[in-house]
């Protein structure tokens, strides 16, 4: 299908693509979203060209902009997943401030929320009200743990659903204590699947002419994400657990050390078994009955593992990641972040891209049809409020009426 099949509802404002430029150009996302799991959403949106105008409260504005550390004055927690924004600043609590955002809401195509439920209907901005005045709107809601289900009203951070989903107890050596993943994946889970629930939605919309509702949980994500590990135990009663760097059904395929400084090996079928052995001068082991094939190397790692560990402390990790390659078996080097950002291939791909006066991860998905937009730095608190309202119909004495209240 192309761009057009996904038709805004309404197209003729300016405020649709305000130099935006990408596959989602043209439509207009209301960001009532603060933390991580519903900004990250909604910054993907927008780094594919989407108009996103952050709803925030006036003086506070989402909690992230007071978390450390800061860089041109501003968070960066906040500024990585608040690019390619607008701000303007409603106080809910308010009368005459739901009503302008319902007024806008009216022109928009999706409306993304990441509050407890039941906190937008007591503001009366839950889908049945906010659909009641845009039947085509896309209301995507990202929580902890859904809008349904015995937990549902319950809080939930990144690390309690990492917790509860099983994520912790496969993660960490083995032996050792459960470890969080490194990064906030509860968070971040819940951000992608709810990306790719909108986008979803807007094909479907493109058929009926009708939106919906989109209920994404944090959790239910999580258990997503572990597909294979819940696949083995539903279906085979093997309970998976901690194996460090180690995969649990192939082998080699995890971390060595070398003479200086560890790499990673992954070895997927037999002709990559046979490279690495003839690679690390070890071709006896080809033949050899307990490693004849990758579950046989899996169930033996324990015999296994020493015989590759003493080959590879022969030579440093440059010397094998030559030889390696060479030999036509996957393998890398453990880097570090700032080791990854500087990665040759990661600058050949524009993967950081300098955004306002800092460097950021951009989005990595690249069209053919598209060249990379430039992302726009985080808003400050409110700095739209005025253009924004303006752009959507709001006289000077409506405006001014709204201040006077602190709506705005």
């Amino acid at each position: 299908m192309n761009k057009q099949d996904v038709s805004p509802s309404i197209s003729t404002q300016a405020f649709r693509t305000k130099g935006r430029s990408g596959p989602l150009s043209g439509m207009l996302v209301l960001d009532l979203t603060h933390m991580l799991a519903g900004p990250y959403c909604t910054w993907l949106l927008g780094a594919l060209g989407a108009q996103v105008i952050k709803i925030e409260m006036p003086g506070r504005g989402d909690f992230t902009r007071s978390i450390a550390p800061f860089f041109d004055s501003q968070s960066i927690y906040f500024t990585s997943v608040n690019r390619n924004k607008r701000s303007i600043t409603l106080n809910l609590k308010i009368p005459s401030a739901r009503a302008a955002l319902l007024r806008i809401a009216a022109q928009a195509d999706v409306f993304v929320e990441n509050n407890r439920p039941g906190v937008m209907q007591r503001l009366g901005l839950d889908y049945k009200s906010v659909a009641a005045i845009n039947p085509k709107i896309i209301y995507a809601s990202i929580s902890g743990f859904g809008q349904t289900g015995p937990y549902s009203k319950r809080p939930a951070f990144d690390a309690v659903v990492q917790a509860m989903s099983g994520m912790m107890s496969i993660t960490g050596e083995e032996g050792g204590p459960p470890v969080r993943v490194g990064m906030s994946i509860g968070d971040i889970g819940g951000s992608l699947f709810g990306a790719i629930g909108i986008l979803s939605a807007l094909i479907d919309r493109a058929a009926t002419g009708m939106g919906a509702q989109i209920d994404v949980a944090m959790f239910d994500s999580q258990l997503a994400l572990l597909e294979n590990p819940i696949a083995r135990y539903l279906n085979t009663g093997d309970e998976p657990r901690r194996l460090g760097s180690r995969h649990p059904l192939v082998a080699p395929f995890q971390a060595f050390p070398t003479k200086d400084a560890p790499i990673v090996i992954c070895v997927d079928t037999e002709a990559q078994w046979a490279q690495l052995c003839e690679a690390i001068g070890r071709s006896d082991l080809v033949g050899h009955p307990l490693f004849a094939d990758g579950s046989s190397r899996a169930r033996n790692h324990a015999k296994l593992e020493p015989e590759l560990i003493a080959a590879l402390a022969k030579r440093t990790r440059a010397e094998w990641l030559s030889v390696l390659d060479a030999a036509g078996v996957p393998s890398g080097p453990i880097n570090s972040i700032s080791d990854a950002v500087e990665d040759p291939q990661i600058v050949a791909r524009g993967m950081i891209r300098r955004t306002g006066t800092g460097r950021f991860a951009s989005q990595p998905i690249h069209f053919s049809t598209y060249q990379s937009a430039s992302e726009e730095p985080a808003p400050k608190l409110g700095e739209h409020t005025q253009e924004v309202l303006v752009e959507f119909g709001f006289s000077v004495a409506e405006i001014s009426a709204m201040k006077s209240e602190g709506a705005i």
